[in-house]
């Protein structure tokens, strides 16, 4: 009885303790230790308490806290947190060292966080530091050139289209290859919802890069394999910015910018025009004269009067020499505004924030805007249980261009030749008779407009039943409404004789709930144990309605309603949904010894019932050497980890019943009725992805050279292949599980301080190779114009006649033979391995410099090894053997006498079968660049004069963006990602990739702007 009563008293002593104890204040100030600076924003903390304040611009801080507290903790941001014990001291300054490394930066996981050091698997991270270096407006600006193994092109100089990310190579044929995205821990819904006859939209494009803190990108399967199903391309993690405990910070951020094109290909004037037309004609008239001219003036005059009004100088009142290559440009704005406030209490902290972007293209009529809101809010309802949110509201509108092979897109505009006038000097009105649809006037009459509404919420609560053990229920919806609009004026090629419309509208609503527990204790000073299990459930429901019409009564009247006639109508509603559980558990010895485990079974709605779930189980381990007895003598040696890792990942980036066999709909001669429309494959299963990687985390001289190395292979089995059927079966092909193919690879990453001190000067080099390699299809060649899927190639390989250049004697196209000779014969060519458009290696390196309140940072990337085949140079660059289209200034280089040495074959009107304009590797160029992708510099006013104007902060800048490209690439840009003419973008396609056809360069952009901290 006597122990439960002394027990009895001590709780109540225990209670009155908490109650009534006594608060004491400490006080102090942060400095550098290397030059004695002091550190305002500096984050103390009493551990495992939400007890916390900032240092002010002195460094100087003054904090409350428990009289039982023993410990304060310090961090900021690129500095080694500081642990110091209180004691009975109340005043306490502190040193802080840099952390070069980042070895005690936490970085994002799946469903929780794990320090630098313990890492086993592979991540990049990308912080809010360099984030906040150089102006980013879209989310692929920040992955490009500076995360190893990570591949980011974009598909043309055109405003909110999608974008390619690769992340360690190409893991499938036919099923997704982008990564899975995830915000705040809620995996987004990232299919295009454009229309199909253009470009892909960027989904991304509604993410504000100024709430975003940090962007992870797991690689490996260690990293990965949690996300199960949909992590064999990598996953790329995204957490938006939250309050601190402390005064609240309110930033603004204005910048106002310019962009013009990157680069100009260069035409024929009028003068080179008919001189080489002339020739060709003349060249023909020789060779058999086919069309029967008889003589060049002949053909002056046919052509003047029926094809090219204006090839004769007298036509006209005057001559005319257009350079129709400028009509397609413009000089254009960008106006960016970004207001947040972020703070809190030791209970409530907050970040909220609005922005607005105003993106003007550099072709005509291409502009993108986008307002968007943000709160992040988190509240500590009682001492083990906090609640939040994460909600964000963006209205994007793109005025969009015509998709790169139509006459309506403006680099069309080139194809137009020089000598006709741009305005018809009879009517002072664009001109209606040119050699092609002139698409200025599509430019005036037509309009695509695409506004799209956005929200992503996330309400989470997590509860702390005892000291280690936490549960975390999140509830996230992605909701997306999307309506478009087009109309085609009656006077443009598309929109004649009376004008045509369609309105589309998509609406996507995603649902996702995560629950789980997490666990992490310290046993007997040696053991660490982290580790988390839970249940996720996802379900995406889609439905899209479109009509196109046409016949208005004139162009005043372009809304659906005013049309006479409904061309087309479709509708469609579709859902598909994931279940999956999951698990996963760090261990580690004496603080080197490193282990990790983690399994994911899902089941997805888009495979049969036969093999609708999967199991993806992922291994790895890791040991700190430096932290070993034999090596604390290495002076020289900050850092050494070797890790390795083995696990599989999986793909369902399918249709949503590629499994069933489906039926639709069908009208006949007006009678409703069903019909069959996809194949039954009830065993269809995960593709999946096999993974080891084996790396080594390094740093020498106190961490001033550190980095990593990795090696991996990649083996992908079960593809998901699309296979082509006979059309006699009545069907076009089905999904089945076929085939394999490998990727395998390397990357290195080296970051040096070069200089410490007043003047820094920080380099960050990445580099990374990948060999992608098709192992089995089981049947022949995938083809896709001039890629193939081939086995023992890549996928997507060139594949066409290897163009051999011209025979000196008689101005005649060679090809190569298999055995090396050459024929002039087209048709007696083999198809050959011509190209590959998967580049050998890429990388980059950023070079950052501050001294006093100046900063400069300079990013290099580059690509090398790769391919490009420029479609539309079968018209553009034909020396006219393939009709009147204007061609580039490199075809007056062309063969005109024997003993001539050139790649341009005799110039021949209207067609010889020895010109080259088939398609062979003559359109294939070495795509490879080093491009300066950005430099900006800027200029921090000192704290005293801050202190004056009661500021935090204020920094002015200056960047510029792809200011140089160097490149042997002979059009507008080696970064492309065209449209073919059945609307298959190379962003959703991963056979048709590394091809040009009028596409876009991408934009130089000179922005200034100011930040300013309150």
């Amino acid at each position: 009885m006597r122990k439960y009563a002394l027990t009895l008293l001590c709780f109540i002593l225990g209670v009155f303790h908490i109650a009534f104890g006594q608060n004491r204040q400490i006080t102090g100030q942060i400095t550098s230790a290397t030059d004695g600076s002091t550190y305002p924003g500096v984050t103390v903390m009493v551990p495992g308490t939400t007890i916390g304040t900032i240092s002010d611009v002195d460094g100087n801080y003054s904090i409350t806290v428990p009289d039982d507290a023993t410990e304060l903790e310090y961090k900021y941001v690129g500095m080694k947190s500081v642990t110091v014990s209180i004691d009975d001291r109340s005043l306490i300054d502190v040193q802080m060292e840099e952390d070069i490394l980042g070895l005690e930066e936490v970085v994002v996981i799946g469903y929780g966080r794990q320090l630098k050091t313990d890492l086993t698997g592979s991540i990049s991270k990308i912080s809010t530091d360099d984030l906040n270096e150089v102006p980013i407006i879209t989310f692929e600006n920040a992955l490009q050139g500076v995360s190893s193994g990570v591949h980011v092109e974009q598909s043309s100089g055109k405003l909110g289209e999608g974008t390619k990310v690769r992340i360690r190579g190409s893991s499938s044929i036919s099923a997704d290859n982008q990564p899975l995205y995830v915000i705040d821990g809620i995996p987004l819904y990232t299919e295009n919802t454009g229309i199909l006859n253009n470009h892909p939209t960027n989904p991304l494009a509604q993410i504000n890069m100024a709430d975003v803190e940090t962007i992870e990108v797991l690689k490996d399967a260690s990293a990965a394999a949690i996300y199960g199903s949909r992590a064999a391309n990598g996953v790329i993690m995204i957490t938006t910015k939250r309050g601190r405990a402390g005064k609240t910070n309110i930033d603004v951020n204005f910048s106002r910018g310019v962009s013009t094109r990157s680069n100009v290909v260069g035409f024929l004037n009028a003068a080179e025009y008919r001189e080489l037309l002339d020739e060709a004609v003349q060249n023909g008239i020789d060779q058999g004269d086919p069309w029967g001219f008889g003589d060049i003036d002949s053909f002056r005059d046919w052509a003047n009067n029926y094809i090219i009004p204006g090839y004769r100088e007298d036509h006209f009142e005057q001559s005319y020499d257009e350079n129709w290559e400028e009509q397609a440009f413009r000089s254009a704005g960008v106006t960016n505004f970004d207001l947040s406030a972020s703070g809190g209490n030791e209970k409530t902290n907050f970040y909220t924030g609005v922005s607005y972007l105003d993106q003007e293209g550099i072709l005509i009529n291409n502009r993108f805007r986008r307002a968007s809101a943000r709160l992040n809010l988190e509240h500590a309802a009682a001492d083990r249980l906090k609640i939040g949110m994460n909600t964000m509201f963006s209205r994007t509108q793109l005025d969009r261009v015509s998709g790169d092979n139509a006459f309506s897109t403006p680099l069309q505009l080139v194809a137009q030749v020089p000598v006709t006038p741009i305005i018809d000097p009879n009517t002072g009105e664009l001109n209606t008779n040119t050699l092609y649809p002139n698409g200025l006037i599509d430019a005036r009459d037509n309009y695509a407009k695409n506004v799209a509404y956005r929200a992503l919420s996330n309400a989470f609560f997590t509860w702390e039943p005892v000291r280690g053990l936490s549960w975390r229920t999140d509830v996230g919806f992605d909701l997306m409404t999307q309506k478009e609009d087009e109309y085609q004026g009656r006077r443009t090629n598309d929109g004649a004789p009376d004008g045509k419309a369609t309105g589309r509208n998509v609406n996507v609503l995603k649902l996702t709930t995560n629950n789980y527990l997490s666990f992490s204790r310290e046993f007997a000073g040696i053991h660490n144990i982290e580790a988390v299990a839970g249940i996720t459930f996802e379900k995406i429901d889609r439905n899209l309605q479109s009509v196109q019409v046409s016949g208005f009564p004139t162009d005043a009247f372009q809304t659906i309603a005013s049309a006479a006639t409904n061309t087309f109508y479709t509708g469609q509603e579709t859902a598909f949904a994931y279940t999956s559980y999951f698990a996963r558990a760090n261990y580690k010895l004496m603080d080197r010894y490193l282990m990790s485990a983690s399994v994911r079974r899902d089941g997805s709605s888009r495979f049969g019932v036969n093999s609708r779930y999967g199991t993806f189980p992922a291994f790895s381990a890791g040991w700190i050497l430096s932290r070993e007895s034999f090596m604390q003598n290495a002076n020289w040696l900050s850092f050494l980890k070797i890790r390795g890792s083995y696990g599989l990942t999986g793909n369902s980036g399918i249709g949503n019943f590629a499994h069933m066999g489906t039926y639709v709909g069908a009208n006949y001669a007006g009678v409703s009725g069903i019909r069959p429309w996809s194949l039954a494959s009830p065993d269809l299963k995960w593709e999946t992805t096999a993974q080891m990687d084996i790396g080594i985390d390094f740093g020498f001289l106190r961490n001033r050279i550190n980095g990593e190395v990795d090696y991996y292979q990649k083996k992908t089995e079960d593809l998901l292949l699309a296979r082509t059927l006979p059309s006699t079966s009545g069907f076009t092909g089905v999904i089945q599980n076929i085939g394999s193919l490998e990727n395998k690879g390397w990357e290195v990453v080296i970051n040096t301080g070069n200089l410490v001190g007043e003047f820094k000067w920080n380099t960050s080099f990445n580099i990374s190779g990948n060999k992608n390699k098709v192992l089995d299809i089981a049947g022949p060649d995938i083809i896709r114009g001039e890629n193939r899927v081939r086995e023992g190639e890549a996928i997507g390989v060139f594949v066409t006649r290897s163009y051999a250049g011209v025979n000196p004697d008689n101005g005649h196209a060679w090809y190569y033979m298999e055995d090396g000779t050459k024929t002039e014969d087209y048709n007696v060519a083999p198809n050959l391995v011509v190209g590959n458009p998967n580049p050998d290696f890429l990388g980059g390196m950023t070079n950052s410099f501050q001294f006093k309140g100046f900063d400069l940072n300079v990013l290099l990337s580059f690509v090398y090894g790769n391919s490009v085949y420029n479609g539309g140079g079968q018209y553009q660059s034909m020396q006219f053997s393939n009709w009147m289209d204007n061609q580039t200034k490199d075809q007056m280089n062309r063969w005109q006498k024997p003993g001539d040495i050139t790649d341009v074959p005799q110039a021949v009107f209207p067609f010889s079968e020895f010109s080259a304009t088939n398609p062979s590797s003559r359109y294939l160029s070495d795509a490879s660049y080093l491009r300066l992708r950005s430099v900006s510099f800027g200029y921090s006013l000192p704290v005293r004069v801050l202190e004056r104007m009661s500021l935090r902060s204020l920094r002015i800048y200056a960047t510029g963006t792809n200011l140089f490209t160097w490149t042997n690439y002979k059009g507008w840009d080696p970064e492309v990602n065209f449209l073919d003419g059945a609307g298959t973008s190379m962003t959703t396609d991963n056979i048709v990739q590394g091809g040009d056809f009028y596409t876009a360069p991408q934009a130089r952009t000179f922005t200034v702007g100011i930040k300013i901290g309150i």
